[in-house]
């Protein structure tokens, strides 16, 4: 499986100079936008149900180790209904304040969280509650990554290139400006900078090594200090 020694070397590098290992990614965002079909392209593996529909299948968070270097936390998808929101939320806040002691300092378990986001979609009001309500509140904003999946019906399918299985050039620019609206959106609606999204597509297995890399590139360089 190529993905599980895809960069190890930096990300041995990175992971050494932070002084913690392995690298903890909490996978969060609104149900079908396809979280659990992306850890499969990354795992190019079946390790997580994906739901029909608007149906989610994750219940629970559940941990996912794809080395000894990265594992990933697959979470329950906002957006189904309140109550359903409601126990989602804490479960999100829970896992943001697990914690392990070390030299006598109290850490948080997860290092990064990445938002997964619906490309066929315009509507981001699920995400930006997601963000605003659970994320940034428990959460240090300079270890928050997005990534926009779906990118090969982004435009209703219409610029795919099947053969090659890659955008055409007219859906690559609809992509690139996608990921700078987005970049623009969530800093108006949250207040939060983000790093400029990866578009990839989990069902196609497109730009799967960009995605990664967005979480390689930006390995946080010490532990995560719990908030107060």
């Amino acid at each position: 499986m190529r993905n599980k020694v895809y960069r190890q070397c930096d990300i041995e590098r990175n992971l050494r100079i932070a002084r913690f290992r392995p690298l903890d990614v909490l996978v969060v965002g609104a149900t079908g936008s396809g979280k659990s079909s992306t850890l499969n392209s990354l795992f190019e593996d079946n390790v997580a149900k994906v739901g029909e529909g608007c149906d989610p299948e994750t219940m629970e968070i559940e941990s996912k180790q794809l080395n000894e270097l990265l594992r990933f936390w697959d979470s329950p998808g906002l957006g189904d209904n309140v109550e359903a929101d409601r126990r989602y939320s804490r479960k999100l806040v829970d896992i943001l304040y697990r914690d392990y002691h070390l030299d006598n300092n109290q850490y948080g378990l997860i290092d990064l969280v990445l938002v997964i986001l619906d490309g066929s979609c315009r509507d981001l009001g699920t995400t930006y509650k997601l963000l605003n309500d659970v994320i940034i509140p428990n959460f240090q904003s300079d270890r928050i990554l997005v990534a926009i999946n779906q990118s090969d019906v982004a435009m209703k399918g219409r610029h795919w290139n099947f053969y090659q299985n890659c955008p055409d050039a007219m859906l690559q620019s609809f992509l690139e400006e996608k990921a700078l609206s987005t970049q623009k959106r969530i800093k108006e609606a949250t207040g939060v900078k983000i790093i400029n999204p990866v578009c990839y597509s989990a069902e196609k297995n497109f730009n799967i090594k960009e995605l990664l890399d967005l979480i390689i590139d930006h390995i946080p360089k010490e532990r995560r200090r719990l908030v107060s």
